[in-house]
């Protein structure tokens, strides 16, 4: 059976964690930073879980995660 492919952007974007889980990025704090709160712009730096609905297509896009 021929090796599948991984997307790439993907690779760089997820991460998994031990369990299994799918870890990503949380939105936001690219720009525009100057009028966020500095409790915003801190709980925007920790990763948040990928939701259930969109973990499939995500382990579709990563198949050796």
């Amino acid at each position: 059976m021929p090796k599948l492919k991984t997307r790439k952007a993907a690779a760089k974007r997820f991460r998994a964690t031990g369990s299994g889980k799918i870890m990503r990025r949380k939105a936001g704090k690219n720009h525009l930073l100057e009028h966020k709160t500095s409790n915003k712009k801190r709980k925007m730096s920790n990763m948040a879980v990928v939701n259930e609905r969109d973990e499939e297509n995500v382990r579709l896009m990563l198949p050796y995660l």
